[in-house]
């Protein structure tokens, strides 16, 4: 087992020497090696010694950087967002893969989450939220990109809930109000 050493360090030396004299005064008998740890953590401030470890444990934690959220890619938002129409209708499937993925997952916002679907119901919903008339190249792709379940006897439909990347969040966010008919 290995040891995790604790750096000790108590603001007042002199509030310290007292607090350990009061405490060994006090005991009829020697303090064993627990006790020692107590007596010293009281001393700087904690209630004990597990209070010590486990607020040096909080800073620890608290010091470390966070991640910083990827910058949203502008630029490719706006160029994902005129494959679409004033309505929000995908007017026209772009050639690039990473566009694709960015106009599908502006498709999968429009699906209602946690709630199964036929396939009929999914091809409406398709065929009113886009306008080259490729319904099943869309659904094939939804799921492809797991952005769409579908059971193995492709009956049943369901929005994989997942957290779209910074750039699919920020063509989300541009959509018009939702087309008449959908939901």
């Amino acid at each position: 087992m290995s040891r995790i050493i604790h750096a000790y360090e108590a603001p007042d030396l002199s509030a310290l020497a007292r607090t350990i004299k009061r405490e060994l005064d006090a005991r009829a008998e020697k303090p064993g090696h627990v006790e020692i740890l107590n007596i010293l953590s009281r001393a700087a401030g904690y209630r004990n010694y597990q209070h010590l470890k486990a607020a040096r444990a909080a800073e620890g934690r608290m010091a470390e950087p966070v991640a910083e959220a990827p910058a949203v890619d502008f630029q490719k938002v706006e160029v994902a967002a005129r494959c679409f129409d004033a309505a929000g209708v995908l007017a026209r499937w772009p050639a690039k893969t990473s566009l694709q993925q960015l106009c599908l997952w502006r498709l999968w916002s429009a699906f209602p989450a946690g709630e199964e679907m036929d396939e009929r119901q999914v091809n409406d919903l398709l065929k009113r939220r886009h306008a080259f008339g490729d319904h099943a190249l869309l659904r094939r792709e939804m799921v492809n990109q797991r952005l769409l379940s579908r059971s193995t006897d492709c009956r049943v439909y369901r929005r994989v809930e997942r957290q779209p990347p910074p750039d699919a969040l920020a063509l989300i966010r541009l959509a018009p109000s939702p087309v008449s008919g959908a939901r």
